[in-house]
């Protein structure tokens, strides 16, 4: 499965739109998208249609994201996610380890 080319990511526009709207989120590359310098999200099209590759936990998640429902859901998800890792102590950035506050 390749990544998302210009033509599929323009299919993508209106989710784009909203992806560039959370302030976490850095898009480096069109459709490509970090949180704290580190990948969180990208695209990528094949015969079955589009699909949207999400960092959770540590883990890749490939959802769809074909039609209205799919892309409220993927809206949700990194909205959950991209709290969970902002918040979380042990989130990596880089090579470091954002530490908790000792106060």
């Amino acid at each position: 499965m390749k990544h998302a080319g210009a033509g599929a990511l323009d299919a993508l526009c209106d989710l784009l739109e909203s992806l560039r709207t959370r302030t976490a989120l850095v898009e480096r590359r069109p459709g490509i998208f970090y949180v704290k310098g580190k990948a969180f999200l990208h695209f990528h099209e094949d015969r079955a249609g589009l699909f949207a590759d999400l960092q959770d936990g540590g883990d890749w998640r490939r959802l769809p994201v074909n039609g209205s429902d799919d892309r409220a859901k993927l809206l949700a998800l990194v909205d959950r996610t991209q709290t969970r890792c902002l918040t979380s102590p042990g989130y990596r950035v880089g090579r470091e380890r954002v530490r908790k506050s000792p106060l």
